[in-house]
């Protein structure tokens, strides 16, 4: 039988894998608009810190025939594969507007809030509070 005492495998997540078309103008979107931080770029790709406390890393991988991150369709409403955690989603989303990113308006009941918004080459990216 399955007990829950079953220890975990696994303690979190490393890294990400966005696919882009130009990583030197992706890192720097990605620098300048959510703040992350450059650890290193090579030929095919360019690593990223989120944040200092942050253990995951967003690496973004030059892609050959380029097409946007596209979630199959479904009926629960999720259209990106994961979401990012703001330090506060109202401010988060007000800031995305001002830097002329696209951005999707706010949705969520009760406690939970989440909203999407697209890098330069139109991945979804979702934030979530």
């Amino acid at each position: 039988g399955v007990t829950s005492m079953t220890k975990p495998l696994l303690k979190g997540m490393e890294g990400v894998f966005i696919p882009v078309k130009d990583l030197e103008r992706s890192a720097k979107w990605y620098e300048e608009i959510l703040g992350f931080k450059l650890i290193y770029i090579e030929e095919e790709a360019a690593v990223m810190k989120i944040s200092e406390q942050s253990q995951t890393v967003v690496c973004l991988v030059k892609t050959i025939k380029h097409q946007p991150m596209k979630f199959p369709e479904n009926q629960f409403g999720v259209g990106k594969y994961y979401n990012f955690i703001p330090d506060d989603i109202e401010e988060a989303h007000r800031t995305l507007l001002t830097k002329n990113v696209k951005v999707n308006q706010i949705s969520g009941e009760g406690t939970t809030k989440f909203f999407t918004f697209y890098d330069p080459d139109g991945n979804p990216l979702g934030v979530c509070q």
